[in-house]
């Protein structure tokens, strides 16, 4: 009788997961993602209030969270929160002040930096640190963006953050592979969140994304959610050191 492979699946009951930018849009899809698969989520942001109605919502699903006030440039507060370990660190906390590169200000580049670079950067060794000292494996995950991989128009600064993010966790992943400790990136394309209504609310940038993206449709959060749960689960088991494009094929050009 022919053995069949059994697949690892996607289950993540008993695992304890942080999220940070929880709070809306692309975090809050994540850690609903997470608990939807069986993690307790410890969902992080600067703001207590709509952290707390996430929480909320995710309790009245039947969900296991709980809220985490955490302003991840702090690196002091940052490095007490990896005290312990989690199984999966979901970075979802992000900036992008957009503007022409001659016009950019010292003050938008170093904010943009502190908070896509810097802190992903610590918040990352941190993690990695307390998995190592509890002698267990785990998953960190970037939201980093397509443009990650690409340039775009008065994007100078958010795609020095994103190739950044992405050379780092490549360098990261040759250092604690042998640990078992995986770390990813999410590429998203635009995706449709209060934050980017703005955006797609202007006729000419509609254009030039829809132009861009091959699919006939924006990026909707729930867009997101499987890519996580797959590079947070065992199912990614032999995944690190990449990033895994959900940008409806924009970067295919």
């Amino acid at each position: 009788m022919k053995v069949l492979p059994k697949s690892p699946g996607f289950d993540l009951a008993g695992k304890r997961a942080l999220v940070t930018g929880a709070s809306s849009g692309i975090g809050l899809a994540c850690a609903a993602a997470l608990a939807e698969a069986g993690a307790h989520v410890v969902c992080a942001a600067r703001r207590e209030g709509p952290l707390a109605e996430v929480v909320a919502a995710m309790s009245q699903a039947g969900f296991s969270a709980e809220v985490l006030v955490l302003d991840q440039t702090d690196l002091v507060r940052l490095e007490e929160v990896f005290a312990t370990s989690f199984d999966v660190v979901v970075n979802s906390a992000g900036l992008a002040r957009h503007n022409a590169a001659v016009e950019t200000l010292p003050e938008d580049f170093d904010a943009v930096m502190g908070i896509n670079l810097r802190s992903a950067y610590f918040l990352s060794s941190y993690a990695a640190r307390a998995l190592m000292g509890a002698g267990r494996a785990g998953s960190i995950i970037h939201i980093s963006s397509q443009m990650g991989q690409v340039g775009g128009i008065d994007r100078a600064v958010y795609c020095a953050s994103k190739h950044g993010l992405e050379g780092m966790v490549k360098s990261m992943a040759i250092e604690w592979g042998k640990a078992g400790i995986r770390i990813n990136t999410v590429g998203p394309t635009f995706i449709r969140t209060p934050l980017t209504q703005v955006t797609f609310e202007n006729p000419e940038r509609l254009a030039w994304i829809m132009e861009k993206i091959k699919l006939p449709r924006v990026g909707e959060v729930e867009d997101i959610m499987g890519a996580v749960l797959f590079l947070a689960s065992d199912a990614s088991a032999m995944v690190t050191g990449t990033s895994l494009l959900v940008d409806g094929g924009w970067t295919a050009d």
